[in-house]
């Protein structure tokens, strides 16, 4: 069953007449009258008794009717939710985020939506990278906001830099390296180590840390880096983490130098696959959102290479 022949078998119904039902419909009438006949085989039956002057539905025909009309005002539906979709007039959007981004890194962001595109629902779906990765290639999230280290990237994957924050360790106000402007690797050696098991750098931070002997005990470790950030401040280990989740009263953060970690957050969505008009609006706001104070960074390195050269 064709949509057109849904429209000429609901137009013959309403005029009982092919050639007023052929003309409302706009076309011929053995245009239509091939369109039903063609109908009536696939039902197995007629659907009109055509009794010279008096056509009308037979029994078969009003019994598939309410199917029809049924099948016609879903396809309405789903064309007027198709023009709402593409006009940004009712949207909703799944945005994947990292678990280990602080809410409050993302509010003006938000905000942003919001003000300028009220009619998009942002659903935030949060998990880790791994999982951020699969489900963009899979097609289940169109775009999500997270980072990987450069030599973990998948390459499948376009990433558009939003900002970078350093990674700390934090420790107890108590800790002996609680006074210390900074931290480098190897002064970490036998220190007990709380894990987050979300970490950022993951297999990447272990490689260097084992690299220069510094594989103390692991004495806790959670997907929960509110948890972590507990047994730090409780002086259980020291953790490793960014500048901005590193916010308790009890904890201090330290710059770890040599050497330094960075992660960058990216916007990140499948390379080469097309986009929804939805998502095209919130890269637009993303690139126009102040990122921990500062432009973008897709932004920044725009303005950097297009910068005039110096004498």
């Amino acid at each position: 069953m064709e949509m057109h022949q849904v429209r000429y078998f609901r137009a013959l119904c309403q005029e009982l007449n092919f050639t007023r039902a052929a003309a409302r419909c706009n076309v011929s009438q053995p245009s239509l009258t091939r369109a039903i006949a063609d109908l009536e085989k696939e039902f197995g039956g007629r659907l009109f008794n055509r009794e010279r002057s008096n056509t009308h539905l037979s029994e078969l025909g009003r019994v598939v009717k309410p199917y029809i009309d049924q099948v016609y005002e879903q396809a309405a539906q789903a064309a007027e939710r198709a023009r709402d979709f593409l006009g940004l007039r009712r949207v909703q959007l799944k945005l994947g985020i990292m678990c280990t981004i602080a809410p409050n890194q993302l509010i003006d962001f938000v905000s942003g939506m919001r003000a300028s595109h009220p009619n998009i629902e942002l659903e935030i779906v949060d998990s880790n990278a791994g999982t951020l990765d699969d489900r963009l290639v899979m097609g289940d999230l169109e775009v999500a906001i997270y980072c990987r280290p450069e030599q973990l990237r998948d390459e499948r994957l376009h990433h558009l830099p939003l900002f970078r924050e350093q990674m700390m360790i934090v420790v107890h106000r108590a800790h002996r390296l609680a006074a210390a402007n900074a931290v480098k690797v190897s002064d970490l050696k036998d220190e007990h180590y709380l894990e987050r098991i979300n970490c950022e750098f993951g297999v990447v931070g272990d490689a260097e840390f084992s690299a220069q002997g510094v594989d103390g005990r692991t004495v806790y470790r959670s997907d929960r880096d509110d948890w972590v950030l507990a047994m730090a401040a409780a002086g259980l280990g020291y953790a490793f983490m960014p500048r901005h989740l590193a916010a308790h009263p009890a904890i201090v953060a330290l710059p770890l130098t040599a050497p330094e970690f960075w992660r960058e957050v990216g916007l990140v969505t499948v390379r080469g696959r097309p986009h929804s008009p939805a998502v095209g609006a919130l890269i637009q706001i993303a690139m126009k959102t102040s990122w921990l104070g500062r432009p973008a960074e897709a932004i920044a390195h725009l303005a950097d290479d297009t910068a005039p050269l110096s004498d």
